[in-house]
């Protein structure tokens, strides 16, 4: 297994790796079966507490599938999944609290259309964790001020940008306190120019020492916030390494073919 590197940070912000951090998220021997594709095969992958991982790969490796089935929106057909020490629930209310725990990014913002910036932040804190309005009002304004958006508070989702409304989600899943961040290509839906707003809200928590798993096609935030780059092809992991090591150097050639043809674009 790869050794982690947890950051810690610089007077000047650089994030700094380090060898603490336990095991936070597990994964062995994963498989996992649509039909006749197998789309995970023998996944075995450890992320440690305030580590990021950033997972990247071809489209069809599997990389959205690992993302969802850490927090059990894809079911898996064998292996095992730990957080914290505890296996994944299968249903009721322990994967309700498990995902309260693992805080989701899509791709698409999936914010309730019909309720305001603060109702779509406030609403789980109130409904799963049972946390007083008030409480959850504030709570959910300090994390729209962190990712920038506390200007929007009282207007609906399609009254903001595509970049405001995942910095929203962002926020969203911050408000239930999860132990790990996941994000499934988080900035895949936006246009060019709001890239880096999200980009920079996903750096700043990375430097706050937040655990996140990210998959992404964005090689300069690989690079830039990974303490780890994991390389996926064909449902299987080919290659771990720290960001410097693999873009300069990939061992398979499988990711020396990937950088090749991203980074000559």
């Amino acid at each position: 297994m790869t050794d982690s590197f947890v950051n810690s940070v610089t007077p000047d912000g650089e994030r700094v790796p380090s060898h603490s951090g336990e095991p936070l998220v597990v994964l062995s021997d994963v498989n996992k079966h649509f039909g006749e594709l197998h789309v995970l095969q023998d996944i075995n992958l450890t992320v440690h507490r305030g580590e990021v991982v950033v997972v990247i790969g071809p489209s069809g490796s599997g990389k959205s599938t690992l993302c969802r089935a850490i927090n059990r929106l894809e079911p898996i057909d064998s292996g095992t999944i730990t957080l914290d020490g505890q296996p994944l629930p299968a249903e009721g209310k322990a994967l309700a609290r498990l995902r309260a725990d693992v805080g989701m990014v899509f791709q698409a913002f999936n914010l309730f259309a019909h309720k305001t910036i603060l109702e779509n932040v406030t609403l789980g804190p109130i409904k799963v964790k049972r946390m007083k309005t008030a409480a959850a009002k504030q709570r959910a304004m300090e994390l729209l001020e962190r990712v920038g958006v506390a200007n929007q508070a009282d207007k609906l989702p399609a009254q903001l940008s595509g970049g405001q409304q995942q910095r929203v989600a962002i926020a969203r899943a911050l408000a239930m306190q999860p132990k790990v961040l996941l994000f499934d290509e988080p900035t895949s839906a936006l246009d060019p120019e709001m890239v880096n707003e999200v980009l920079d809200t996903m750096v700043a928590l990375a430097k706050e020492g937040m655990t996140m798993v990210v998959v992404t096609h964005e090689m300069g935030f690989a690079r830039k916030a990974a303490d780890r780059v994991v390389f996926m092809a064909d449902g299987q992991i080919v290659e771990e390494a720290e960001p410097e090591k693999f873009f300069t150097d990939p061992q398979s050639h499988r990711a020396q073919d990937f950088l090749g043809k991203i980074l000559s674009h």
